[in-house]
């Protein structure tokens, strides 16, 4: 099979992480069992009580090789456009594949599978791992399963694998990535209609503590700090989200929520900003509810593996990008750059598309890989 057919068929499953990605994995091993590949299952139940599922799987004997990382889950697709097609029935036009996941990041998968299935025949001298895991959309929950039982991924870090995770860069190599960190706080009220006395605004606890958020957010905008220029942005995103659930205005909200999220960078300590988030929400009477702590990912760009990296794509100097990926949950793995086929651009879109050229270069690229880490 070719990428294009690996990634249609990939796409066709509905794997929002809201779901149980069991039946996506399924498919997954099976395809790499055809390749010759031996497979772990690494299976556990998310706090909501959905089971899911990572699978781990080797080809070849011996130590270091390459380690190649994917995640099977996806966003919802409840406003899928184009079309007008379910975001699950992967369509091809204008040489573009659409369907959700396609370049986020079931694309991926579909090329690192193909270059397996073209290389399978070749004599190799050191093993060739492939990783897909469940809940990255939601906070790298599978990656972190995958660390810290995985019996193939402690062989990986033991034997000194070169690690790639297969986000979309545009095939460009990345050295860093910032963090994800995301958090609710929520005000009670007692709603009534809005002519009287009774009841409680549940907004009027939460305007004071909304006044905080705005502090914090012009501070880490504006303070050197909190500022990076190896990012673009360069900040740490504070995103402020607010929310009361009334659906008329003559109605006191009993509910008001505030949700922030923001994305550090290596080597910063959020940790006194979220201190200062609890008091004022301690302050205001609020409850505070940390939902996401994504770790920022960094390794030297100097490091004889991102050299290697870049003389195998080409490339002379490696990149940052600012959104999160599981190699945060997977710094035991010491050799690791993030490449992968597509565009962050498409990703999470209403028309999610991968372009098939992008899926070619990703395959021949992850082949050049191959070759190199797990053959020369």
């Amino acid at each position: 099979m070719e990428a294009l057919s690996y990634a249609e068929d990939l796409v066709s499953f509905d794997s929002t992480s809201r779901l149980t990605n069991r039946l996506v994995s399924d498919a997954a091993e099976t395809h790499l069992q055809k390749l010759g590949f031996d497979t772990e299952r690494v299976e556990y139940t998310d706090p909501h009580g959905v089971d899911k599922v990572n699978i781990v799987a080797k080809r070849g004997s011996g130590s270091g090789g390459l380690a190649y990382f994917c995640h099977t889950d996806v966003v919802p697709a409840d406003s899928w456009s184009w079309d007008a097609n379910s975001a699950f029935q992967p369509a091809v036009h204008n040489d573009r594949l659409y369907g959700r996941g396609s370049c986020d990041m079931k694309g991926s998968l579909a090329a690192m599978l193909a270059a397996a299935d073209a290389t399978r025949n070749l004599s190799t001298q050191h093993p060739l791992y492939i990783c897909c895991t469940a809940d990255e959309e939601v906070g790298y929950l599978g990656a972190a399963e995958v660390a810290r039982r995985s019996t193939l991924f402690a062989e990986m870090c033991q034997g000194g694998a070169f690690g790639i995770v297969g986000e979309p860069t545009e095939l460009s190599v990345i050295h860093a990535h910032k963090g994800t960190y995301g958090f609710r706080v929520v005000s009670h009220g007692e709603a009534a209609h809005s002519s009287t006395a009774v009841g409680r605004n549940a907004n009027l606890a939460m305007i004071p503590f909304l006044n905080v958020m705005k502090e914090i957010h012009d501070e880490a905008r504006d303070d050197p700090g909190w500022l990076d220029d190896r990012f673009s942005p360069p900040d740490i995103s504070w995103n402020i989200g607010i929310n009361d659930h009334t659906r008329a205005i003559n109605i006191k909200p009993s509910l008001s929520i505030c949700t922030v999220y923001f994305r550090p960078m290596p080597g910063q300590d959020v940790q006194p900003l979220l201190d200062r988030v609890r008091e004022a929400a301690d302050a205001c009477g609020l409850e505070f509810v940390l939902e996401r702590a994504g770790k920022p990912f960094i390794v030297s760009p100097t490091a004889p593996h991102v050299q290697l990296a870049l003389q195998v794509a080409n490339q002379t100097t490696p990149g940052t990008v600012c959104y999160g990926t599981d190699a945060g949950e997977l710094s035991a793995l010491e050799k690791l750059v993030v490449l992968g086929p597509g565009s962050i651009a498409q990703a999470h879109t209403d028309d999610e598309w991968i372009s098939l050229e992008q899926l070619e270069l990703g395959t021949s690229l992850y082949r050049q890989f191959i070759k190199r880490c797990c053959v020369e």
